[in-house]
């Protein structure tokens, strides 16, 4: 799905934001027009909507060699200063709810589905707790870290990439795909522990994470299934917890619990190495957790949810597959940070001839994007639309389950909300 030079989804789409030129990747600047000639596989814009000033929605459809696959297109300009980007999510990291009552109830004017999530489980006895693969920030705050990439639920990802590359913005309003890493450790008078996760569904072996009220009330044994190299590998059978309220150690135990952490209340847990690290605590002691997400690059991010990255400084990566057609979501971003792209496809037959991933990274460069994620995809695809003079947004795409898959969270564009 070769078209480099494909400029007519961007002008159709990003006219009604108020564009009215557009520079080619060859530097050559084109007048509006909503018909250009495409290459190998041909995008035909079928509708577009201003649903606010620098916010347009539509709809597409790609000739594949499996038929007609329709998509629908969400275009941000964040150098309009009502417009910006913000984490959909449930009020827990390990829950989940549908697009459209994300975007309803944050008040945003569209969303689409976000991350790869803990959906279903092999471990006998062990529930899914339905929290993402990869990190989340929203309003600047830290929810969760990655879960070790052999941990992820989802396609394979491009070589050199894991489950610790997200799609964000930063303090300077601009989009892109980054790296995050967890800086942190637990300290007491007994050394110094180094932190290996922060709300995720499953830790490093050997590894200790940290769990807050942020998680929500599911319970926290998945952390310790699996390993480094295989999801399903058992549960681990040697662990330990520890209760922080208040800088003060108030319960130990060998057994990760679940329920409701209070506001004031940290509960650490920890498997084999990290297990017995912790086993050094006692009722009583002092101690003091730090943790922080840490960037790859510049500024500090204050959204990101993760993805996995299809696209880089405009050309697909290495390695993407070729073969397996799917319904598909994804986040872009131009090379100035300034225009987001957001793409889920139609669900339903006769309308769901899918793309593989290097054709959705092959896509996301004709629409104008320099940097891309591929988002969780088939049943999860959704993108939820509020239009103006609309009470709600509702789902669009006619999801593949018939009706909106509940999911763990997602990408709100927002107006007016800085």
């Amino acid at each position: 799905m070769r078209s480099p030079h494909l400029v007519s989804p961007r002008l159709a789409l990003l006219l009604a934001a108020g564009l009215t030129t557009l520079v080619t990747p060859a530097g050559v600047a084109h007048a509006a027009t909503a018909t250009v000639p495409a290459t190998d596989n041909p995008i035909t814009i079928t509708s577009t909507e201003q649903l606010a000033p620098g916010v347009t929605y539509g709809s597409f459809e790609v000739t594949t060699p499996r038929g007609v696959t329709v998509g629908y297109l969400l275009a941000a300009d964040l150098k309009k200063n009502k417009v910006s980007l913000g984490l959909l999510h449930p009020d827990a990291v390990a829950q989940r709810k549908v697009v459209s009552a994300m975007t309803n109830e944050q008040g945003a004017v569209a969303g689409v589905n976000g991350d790869f999530f803990n959906n279903s489980e092999t471990h006998v006895g062990v529930t899914p707790t339905y929290s993402s693969s990869g990190p989340e920030i929203a309003d600047g705050e830290e929810l969760k870290f990655a879960v070790p990439t052999a941990q992820r639920f989802g396609p394979a990802l491009a070589p050199g990439t894991s489950t610790r590359d997200v799609f964000g913005v930063g303090v300077n309003g601009k989009a892109r795909v980054d790296t995050l890493s967890l800086d942190g450790e637990v300290r007491s008078r007994k050394g110094t522990i180094a932190l290996g996760g922060l709300n995720q569904y499953a830790l490093p072996v050997d590894g200790v994470g940290l769990f807050t009220a942020d998680w929500g009330t599911a319970s926290r044994v998945r952390s310790t299934c699996g390993t480094d190299t295989n999801r399903s590998d058992p549960c681990s059978t040697h662990t330990y917890e520890v209760t922080i309220r208040d800088g003060v150690v108030t319960t130990v135990g060998q057994t990760p619990g679940a329920g409701a952490i209070p506001a004031d209340t940290q509960v650490l847990v920890g498997r084999e190495a990290g297990a017995d690290a912790l086993d050094d605590l006692a009722v009583g002691d002092r101690v003091q957790v730090r943790e922080k997400l840490v960037s790859v690059g510049n500024p500090k991010l204050t959204f990101a949810v993760g993805g996995a990255p299809i696209l880089r400084d405009g050309a697909p990566l290495a390695g993407l597959d070729t073969k397996t057609a799917a319904v598909r979501s994804a986040a872009g971003a131009s090379r100035d940070g300034r225009t987001v792209y957001l793409v889920a496809l139609a669900g339903r037959a006769p309308a769901s001839a899918g793309f593989t991933i290097a054709e959705l990274a092959d896509l996301m460069r004709s629409l104008g994007a320099d940097a891309a994620v591929n988002l969780d995809g088939g049943g999860s695809s959704t993108v939820a639309v509020r239009e103006p003079g609309q009470a709600a947004a509702t789902a669009r795409n006619s999801p593949s389950d018939g009706t909106e898959r509940a999911v763990a969270n997602g990408i709100g564009i927002f107006v007016g909300r800085r």
